[in-house]
């Protein structure tokens, strides 16, 4: 029998992304450069939309 191999999964380096605090227990990571108000608007748009759905 051939032998399984594990999948490696590499984390992204977080030093290349820049931090956006959403509230005080959710932290998001978005491309250096990157407008921080517009990713947090977006995220908090896809949280709210799938609270609206139910």
């Amino acid at each position: 029998m051939s032998e399984k191999k594990a999948h490696v999964f590499q984390s992204p380096n977080l030093n290349n992304f820049q931090r956006v605090e959403i509230d005080h227990k959710t932290i998001i990571f978005i491309a250096i450069g990157a407008d921080p108000v517009k990713a947090k608007a977006r995220y908090l748009e896809q949280i709210n939309a799938k609270y609206v759905k139910k």
